[in-house]
């Protein structure tokens, strides 16, 4: 039976992957309707589908007359019925076993959303039809890879159902493992290190294990560009032990916990040689430029997500990575995924994503220009009706029970695979800096921040991360912007940064409002070093995966424990003049 196993799992053949999905794209319409009848013809008896009177008719023109479009909030109150155990067809046919946590950081709290096996299916079919393009033009042979994942341990909900965060929920099933040691890739790591409790630890191992296999490790991955960036600076700290527990083949005493020090007492064995170029190679670095390839010289290229909320990670993950490619991953979200990146070798500034019509059913609601009136009444258009240029807000309907539902991302339509769209992310809906007629789209805060931290290059120093917060408890209401640096600046230069930053936000209503002071100067306000990681161990402590930790760029005014973490970390305050 093992032999039978192993030769399923040899049979990856990337050609024909990519071949199966060029026949989709060809006939996405089609292909699309068709998935809405089988969606329709599972979960048609549910009580959420029967009470919008489809009486069993599964054509697009009833399915958008008949099921309104919703937001989590309205689906909130079936979806916690299903996970404290009422077992009646609420939201699908068939029962589901597993929920997952969205990551949930700007509301303070992690939304419950149902996952199944259909999820686990076209997370495979992303993951395959992703990698087939991905290695038909940065092949990589019988490697592995180092992969900076960290599953947050599953719960049970009040009524058994197995809960977690959607990372979790996919490196625990059994389809990861056979599928990543199809695509020639397994991971450095013990499955000890990845489900381990405590995440320094785990971090620590990761790092020690891809030293192990330094010669074998083709990619260097995460789910997002921020763990490998937060890695790689975590590496810079502890190196000099690593080399010792290799030299010597015994693990650090920081790591404790037992199931991790039996599993890596296994990889580990004294490598003085090893230990010598490991040192020597970090020692003749320049401020670390050009890390990852002196580490593992045979990376071909580094992986994760680097869209929205990652691309201010991209500057020092360049650093890092210094000639290696960076390629961005594919599109999806706690609720289901949307496309994949099969255009591998453009930059993560750029980087489009090719709808898979058969993994759900898509909806685009056309957005009026800069984002505002989006609530008016504009008709969502199909998969193959959107414009080329144009910006829609993604509905979609899943085979998990989710019907009409806004994922609310903001997309740009970049062009076409066959005939299905190719898409970029542009924004969250929902994220937006407003006190009265002026919004700002977390691209707007990061092209700020980018602008204003220009003037820190001269003094080699940088923003390590940043968050904002609207303060509309002072009279008027102001922006606060707060920053973590990588060493001390002078007053008088942060005092143009916090100008510049003020200067940057171009939006008409916030330039206006701030001229008549409807809008306060905005606050520029410093904390310590460290801080961010404060952040983490928070959200952490909340039961959330590392691996899925995005830094919230907006602290909204509910999330009083972040706005307690950031408030009482301050070390510098400043007030612009730019508008004076």
């Amino acid at each position: 039976m093992k032999m039978m196993v192993e030769n399923i799992e040899k049979k990856f053949d990337a050609e024909e992957v990519i071949e199966d999905f060029e026949v989709l794209t060809k006939d996405a319409g089609r292909i699309q309707e068709e998935t809405l009848v089988k969606i329709l013809k599972e979960n048609g008896g549910t009580e959420y589908l029967k009470q919008w009177g489809l009486n069993g008719r599964t054509d697009v023109e009833t399915f958008k007359a008949c099921v309104p479009i919703v937001s989590h909030n309205d689906l909130e109150p079936y979806i916690q019925r299903i996970a404290d155990g009422d077992l009646s067809p609420i939201l699908t046919g068939k029962p589901i076993e597993t929920i997952s946590l969205s990551s949930g950081t700007t509301q303070g709290k992690p939304k419950f959303v149902p996952f199944n096996d259909e999820l686990m299916d076209s997370t495979m079919q992303i993951f395959k039809t992703s990698f087939a393009f991905r290695n038909r033009e940065f092949p990589i042979g019988n490697g592995k890879a180092l992969q900076f994942i960290y599953s947050s341990k599953q719960f049970k909900t009040k009524g058994g159902l197995a809960a977690g965060t959607a990372t979790t929920n996919v490196y625990r099933n059994a389809q990861f493992k056979k599928t990543m040691k199809a695509m020639s890739t397994p991971v450095c790591s013990p499955d000890e290190v990845i489900f381990g409790p405590d995440f320094q630890q785990s971090l620590y191992c990761h790092l020690l294990s891809g030293l192990i296999f330094r010669d074998e490790v083709q990619v260097v991955s995460s789910t997002f560009a921020h763990s490998i960036v937060h890695a790689f600076r975590t590496f810079e700290q502890v190196w000099e032990d690593l080399v010792v527990d290799i030299r010597e083949g015994v693990l650090s005493s920081r790591v404790t916990v037992p199931s991790i020090r039996l599993a890596m007492s296994k990889l580990l064995k004294p490598d003085p040689e090893l230990a010598e170029t490991i040192y020597s190679k970090c020692s003749s670095l320049s401020n670390w430029y050009g890390l990852i390839p002196e580490l593992f010289p045979n990376t071909k290229y580094i992986y994760g997500i680097m869209t929205g909320s990652m691309e201010p990670y991209l500057k020092k993950l360049r650093h890092y990575a210094g000639e290696l490619p960076l390629l961005s991953a594919d599109y999806g979200s706690s609720e289901g995924w949307v496309g994949v990146n099969v255009n591998p070798k453009f930059p993560p500034e750029m980087v489009t994503y090719a709808v898979l019509p058969n993994i759900g059913y898509f909806e685009f609601l056309p957005l009026e220009e800069n984002l505002i009136g989006v609530e008016q009444a504009n008709s969502p258009v199909g998969l193959t009706e959107v414009k080329l240029g144009e910006e829609y807000e993604i509905v979609f309907t899943n085979f998990a029970g989710l019907y009409r539902y806004r994922l609310g991302d903001v997309v740009k339509i970049k062009g076409f695979h066959n005939g299905t769209p190719e898409l970029q992310f542009v924004c969250r809906r929902n994220l937006l800096l407003s006190i009265n007629i002026d919004k700002n789209t977390e691209k707007d805060l990061q092209l700020a921040v980018e602008a204003a931290g220009k003037h820190l290059v001269d003094e080699k120093l940088e923003v390590m991360d940043f968050t904002s917060h609207v303060n509309v408890s002072a009279d008027p209401g102001h922006y606060v912007i707060f920053w973590e640096l990588s060493g001390e600046a002078t007053d008088e230069i942060l005092q143009e940064c916090c100008n510049c930053l003020d200067k940057s936000f171009l939006d008409a209503g916030y330039v206006s409002s701030r001229k008549v002071n409807a809008i306060g100067a905005l606050e520029l306000r410093i904390v310590k070093r460290g801080t961010f990681n404060k952040i983490l161990d928070h959200f952490v402590g909340l039961g959330g995966a590392v691996s899925q930790f995005k830094t919230p760029r907006c602290v909204g005014p509910k999330n009083s424990s972040l706005i307690q973490i950031l408030s009482s970390n301050v070390v510098k305050s400043y007030s612009s003049t730019a508008f004076c």
